[in-house]
């Protein structure tokens, strides 16, 4: 619970008859009132009395923009506050707050754990004590009725000398090295593997169950999408089809100068939406511009503004920038995939210069392990705590249906929804990045991690991608079904030896071919069937790596670089369709 309970700060700021004390947050208490500064983290779940600030919520709520926090609305312990103060009345302190809730959910899931039973274990557990009798039943048969079955120039005249000699056999040629190696070298092979194609897996049991899997639950900020927002288009009036007499857009500002005047202004911000636009200008190497000294302003929730070269930029949503000169003017919408998407409007000079189209961006691979793992026969379901609308839209993107989909879900819920589905006998993976997704990676029969993640996440998970790249699952089940698939091959050759081996070294052919199995021959055989097993395992490396070339290849993409970064050039690609006059939603 290391990575959960790190997420709350050890110490608060507690307003005592009109001035600042740091105390321990244990010794909060419902009713107190805390101060929370820019970029702390709220230190207890309460409600904001005082202060206006943007609040990064979304490893609670899977929400990946921040959410507008003014007096009268609520706040969790441990999510982040951007850019402004606020005063907290304290509501659920310590260990009551929502974060306490995920701890004791993760805790319950855990203790719940069952170890994995082999196979191999069940039998290697019995089949030592049969030798034995069967080593003893041929000792007596053969020290009794020797004499009678063959005749005395193989005994020699001793027939408890040939009983001893063949009992002997039976122990050398039956050791259960072979049984016993079956399982444990292909786990090993296995496990190491996946530590060379960037998966951490923990223990050789979670590729046994993961193999079995039929059901795959996908978060979606941070999972299928990549958990922060990009800039995907820049609209502005040059764009647009200006035979329309309604059009109201003034001046000549080009994408790159919306742009490049936007990413001024928000370099002096910590805003994710602001970090954003100032990478995007970063990308198509647009040049850095300064802001005056002392001109720049921000309202957290609503937006900043600055002076550059004689000109204000106001950079937020429509009233904000109508607050600073924009007139009323019809917005533009462009094409239907931009309706699901977000938008900061840029104005300069009391003009609407265009608008930045943003999203939380959908990882490039996920649309392919999706379609991957239907074919394989499993099923998939995507929980968001974002707004069906959103969640939705990715879903259809990444090709789940809508019927799989359950939007605005808490953590709770998550577990719960886990938890009925393995009610109904199915082997459920869960993948996920937050730590509002502990409590159902805890519960699942494998809980998946993403590399990027937070550490609580990769803490209850029994499998981490750390590349962060969720092709990577296909790789993992890849993995561990090409390992039980060797498990099961070690066992058959196990199995097949000894049935074969053992009535031999009894001396089922002595009456008929006079063909008998000595100590030494038994031995050496014993040493053979024990190298077969492990040259086998050894063979996992050469069919796992096989077997992804042809998945890349049937694909028709060469396998991804360990470590993809987001290329954001191509998230700028602006076409320059005709666009037609509306009134666009805004970020707030």
């Amino acid at each position: 619970m290391t990575g959960l309970l790190s997420s709350l700060p050890s110490q608060a700021r507690l307003m005592v008859d009109d001035s600042i004390v740091e105390v321990p947050c244990s010794s909060l208490s419902v009713g107190d009132q805390i101060v929370v500064l820019p970029g702390d983290r709220v230190p207890a779940d309460g409600i904001v009395r005082a202060g206006r600030s943007t609040i990064d919520e979304s490893s609670f709520t899977g929400e990946p923009m921040p959410v507008t926090k003014e007096p009268g609305s609520q706040v969790a312990a441990g999510s982040i506050n951007l850019n402004g103060t606020l005063t907290i009345e304290v509501r659920r302190p310590g260990g009551e707050t929502a974060m306490g809730d995920i701890v004791r959910l993760v805790e319950e899931a855990q203790s719940r754990e069952a170890p994995v039973q082999r196979l191999a274990d069940k039998v290697a557990g019995h089949f030592t004590y049969g030798v034995m009798a069967l080593s003893a039943a041929t000792f007596m048969f053969w020290n009794l009725f020797g004499a009678r079955i063959i005749p005395a120039s193989i005994y020699q005249g001793s027939t408890v000398s040939l009983a001893l000699q063949l009992s002997c056999s039976v122990l050398v040629v039956a050791c259960p090295c072979a049984l016993g190696l079956a399982t444990p070298t292909a786990m090993l092979v296995g496990t190491s593997l996946g530590a060379t194609r960037g998966l951490l897996l923990r223990g050789g049991n979670i590729l046994e169950k993961f193999s079995m899997v039929n059901v795959i639950i996908f978060d979606k900020t941070g999972t299928l999408t990549i958990g922060r927002p990009v800039v995907t288009k820049v609209v502005t009036p040059s764009g647009m089809d200006h035979s329309d007499s309604r059009q109201h857009f003034n001046g000549s500002w080009s994408e790159d100068d919306v742009l490049k005047l936007a990413a001024a202004v928000e370099s002096n911000t910590i805003h994710p939406v602001g970090k954003a636009i100032v990478e995007a200008a970063q990308a198509v190497k647009s040049p850095n511009i300064k802001v005056v000294d002392g001109t720049f302003v921000e309202e957290p929730g609503s937006g900043a503004v600055a002076v550059i070269n004689d000109k204000t930029v106001s950079v937020g949503t429509l009233e904000w920038v109508q607050r600073h000169g924009v007139g009323d003017s019809l917005l533009l919408e462009t094409d239907e995939e931009l309706r699901n998407k977000s938008v900061v409007y840029v104005g300069v000079n009391n003009k609407l210069a265009g608008l930045i189209y943003f999203e939380d961006q959908i990882r490039e691979d996920a649309r392919h392990v999706v379609d991957s793992l239907y074919r394989q026969g499993i099923s998939v379901y995507m929980l968001s705590g974002d707004k069906r609308s959103t969640a939705e839209y990715v879903a259809s993107i990444v090709g789940i249906p809508k019927d799989k989909v359950l939007s605005q879900v808490k953590p709770d819920e998550k577990r719960k929804f886990v938890s009925e589905l393995q009610e109904n006998q199915n082997v459920v993976a869960m993948v996920g990045d937050g730590i509002n997704d502990a409590a159902a990676l805890a519960s699942a029969h494998i809980g998946v991690a993403m590399g990027g993640g937070v550490g609580a996440a990769s803490e209850v998970s029994s499998i981490v991608l750390m590349g962060n790249r969720l092709s990577q699952l296909l790789d993992a089940l890849a993995l561990s079904q090409l390992t039980m698939k060797t498990v099961k091959q070690n066992l058959w050759w196990a199995f097949a030896y000894n049935i074969v081996g053992i009535p031999i070294a009894a001396g089922t052919l002595l009456p008929l071919t006079g063909t008998m199995l000595t100590p030494s021959i038994a031995g050496a055989l014993m040493g053979l069937s024990s190298i077969g097993v492990v040259t086998n395992s050894l063979l996992l490396r050469f069919r796992f790596s096989l077997q992804q070339q042809q998945a890349y290849r049937s694909s028709l993409q060469p396998p991804p670089p360990p470590y993809a970064a987001v290329d954001i050039n191509n998230d700028l690609a602006m076409d320059h369709s005709k666009a037609k006059l509306k009134k666009p939603d805004s970020i707030t």
